[in-house]
């Protein structure tokens, strides 16, 4: 015979996942500020999508008992706020690994914005392969009763990252977490290749954003297709000779 699962519990419950998804909402609104301002204000966008989700109650509370904690008083949900640490959740994809870094940094530094932990999968990936890099923070949520602080888990991707990690899940869940030896071989070697087209694409991004600052006229004739002539390539070599900048001279 099959257990009942465990009742709903009662208002507390509610309010406990309304203060979740409205921390939830902050952290989206926080982010999509940024990208706005990134569409209209600069000439690159490193934001591609932001989403979110809120963990069903079923799911929590069935999280919540194999934890063993009793929801018997409203002092066990600080217990589950030390203990269950996604229930809102948010994913940032970014066009590149370098913009998944910017991204964070823009977030952590917002004043009311606190970060709990930081788990980096993206230069210490999971041995299945898996890369993302994923922030706790705590925002404060403002209802009738105060201030009420909230943890969000964050996690920030490129869209090789996100392809790859949505083909997992998809796969995990088809065959219950038992998977073959040579679908794990797979998906690992998969892991590899899409982050060496990350590394790819973002090197050949910035090469095509650092003909911006090029003469129009060497532009012009780099895109012409004849390929360079001998006065091209003396020009190219003048401008390589030129001391970068950044470049600082050691005494």
């Amino acid at each position: 015979m099959t257990a009942a699962p465990p009742p709903l519990p009662d208002e507390h419950f509610r309010r406990f996942m309304l203060e979740h998804r409205f921390g939830m909402d902050e952290v989206v609104t926080k982010l999509n500020i940024l990208r706005d301002e990134f569409t209209h204000l600069h000439d690159y966008n490193p934001i591609e999508n932001v989403s979110s989700r809120l963990k069903s109650p079923e799911s929590l509370v069935e999280k919540i008992a194999r934890k063993g904690v009793d929801l018997a008083d409203l002092a066990s949900f600080d217990e589950v706020r030390d203990r269950v640490t996604d229930i809102a959740g948010v994913r940032v994809v970014c066009s590149f690994a370098s913009d998944v870094y910017r991204v964070f940094d823009l977030l952590a530094q917002q004043q009311d914005v606190t970060i709990v932990e930081v788990r980096d999968y993206i230069k210490q990936p999971k041995p299945n392969g898996y890369r993302s890099l994923h922030a706790l923070v705590e925002v404060p949520v403002f209802l009738s009763g105060g201030e009420v602080p909230v943890v969000v888990e964050v996690q920030f991707r490129t869209i090789a990252m996100d392809f790859w990690a949505s083909l997992e899940h998809k796969i995990y869940y088809k065959y219950r977490r038992d998977i073959p030896t040579e679908l794990l071989d797979g998906l690992h070697d998969a892991a590899e290749t899409a982050y060496a087209l990350d590394t790819t694409m973002e090197r050949l991004h910035e090469e095509v954003r650092g003909l911006d600052d090029l003469p129009a006229e060497l532009v012009d004739a780099l895109q012409g297709g004849d390929g360079p002539d001998a006065a091209l390539l003396s020009a190219l070599r003048r401008i390589g000779d030129q001391p970068s900048a950044s470049s600082s001279t050691v005494s």
